[in-house]
């Protein structure tokens, strides 16, 4: 099963180990609700905390796409596992809303500057041909580790919630010391001279019309992923279903993809990228989209392992292609523009999903998953030539004849 990601370089599988192990602490922001209800602070404060922890999320990829490719990805990881470990010790003696606030917002930026500069040491170190494996083993730890940590995380919830943030940060500065031993320290290749990513920031991902039109499809495939984090409870909820079900429904859903992951990525590597993505995308929205007309716990899971199917699928893939994409000397920058668009993508659906779901109606939610799912999957396919021209590999030199290798 695992066959498909031997050979991959030793950096992946150091990335693979010390993700899985980093997200094993991911237990803060699953609980943080229930422990800022112990701090004592109101419904009404609240969504000023989550709002900071969700705006992080859109500074911390930008920061650490362009920290990757000039100061190095090493370092980046680096920065950003330190700064989680310490946010996570001043989000716990936070005195107040507006400490907790400043506390969240650098607990998801510090998190977030890892990704991309992860993502571009995962371009540096593995052949193109060999990088849509490496992406789907990092994506297979990240679900590793999360699918623990929901475990792990409701234990140690019951005995102390200081337990979830010691978790969280010992499990942070794990991953540093694996990275800072075991990782290359070198910074990736060089800015071109006559280049435009050299000097030009993120103008470079900007002035590229492929990245423009791609990841705005890419953002609406993430939204309608992300309304399985926020309008699935809905709707279990308004169903009279206890809020057990939902999480039978996220336990299913992390084993589905942990088992079902290297098996897919195993059956498909021989698939073009493409019409595998375009599949596993129109296979999520269907899952997403039916939930509206699911009534019961069964019909519930009949749906999560139809969007499962394509989670474990497409697992990886929008990474792989995106390392396709970026000029050598702006991977990082490439990588951090990608992690910013899941950033927006699940602001999106935390703030204007939910509200849409209770002000036009749940009805919308689902007909959008449906038909935006599939339009933006048919989006992707139509850009499918654009993305081969530039993820081809070179064509080989031609043999020297005699005639010429004698001039």
């Amino acid at each position: 099963m695992l066959s498909t990601f031997s050979g991959l370089p030793r950096a992946a599988w150091v990335i693979f180990a010390g993700t899985v192990v980093n997200r094993l602490g991911y237990v803060v922001t699953p609980f943080l609700v229930f422990y800022l209800a112990s701090r004592g602070i109101s419904t009404e404060q609240t969504p000023y905390v989550l709002g900071a922890l969700g705006a992080g999320n859109l500074v911390g990829p930008v920061v650490g796409g362009l920290l990757a490719d000039r100061v190095g990805r090493r370092p980046t990881m680096l920065a950003g596992l330190a700064g989680t470990a310490v946010a996570q010790g001043l989000l716990f003696v936070a005195p107040g809303v507006l400490t907790l606030a400043l506390a969240a917002a650098f607990l998801s930026t510090a998190g977030s500057l890892v990704g991309p500069a992860a993502g571009a040491l995962l371009t540096d170190a593995v052949p193109a041909d060999r990088r849509r494996a490496a992406f789907a083993l990092f994506h297979w730890a990240v679900n590793i580790g999360t699918a623990a940590a929901g475990i792990l995380g409701g234990y140690l919830a019951g005995h102390g919630y200081w337990l979830l943030f010691a978790l969280d940060a010992v499990t942070a500065l794990a991953f540093a010391a694996i990275a800072a031993t075991l990782l290359p320290a070198g910074r990736g290749p060089a800015a071109r001279p006559d280049g435009p990513a050299g000097g030009s920031g993120y103008r470079v991902v900007l002035a590229d019309p492929l990245m423009r039109a791609l990841l705005p499809l890419f953002g609406v495939a993430l939204i309608i992923y992300s309304f399985t984090e926020v309008c699935l409870p809905l709707a279990i909820r308004d169903d009279g279903l206890p809020p057990a079900t939902y999480g039978l429904m996220a336990t299913l859903n992390a084993v589905l993809v942990v088992v079902l992951q290297p098996i897919a990525t195993q059956l498909l590597a021989r698939r073009p990228q493409i019409p595998v993505y375009v599949a596993a995308s129109v296979l999520i929205s269907a899952g997403v989209a039916l939930t509206g007309v699911a009534d019961g716990a069964w019909a519930y899971a009949g749906t999560v392992v139809l969007w499962s199917a394509g989670e474990a699928m497409v697992g990886g893939l929008q990474g792989a292609m995106i390392a396709g994409l970026a000029p050598a000397d702006a991977r990082g920058r490439y990588q951090g523009a990608f992690q910013w668009t899941w950033g927006i993508a699940r602001f999106l659906a935390l703030g204007a999903g939910t509200a849409l779901y209770a002000t036009a109606g749940p009805a919308v939610v689902w007909w959008f998953s449906a038909i935006a799912g599939t339009a933006a999957a048919l989006g992707v396919a139509a850009l499918g030539p654009a993305i081969a021209r530039r993820t081809a590999p070179p064509a080989p030199a031609p043999a020297a004849t005699p005639a010429t290798a004698d001039r």
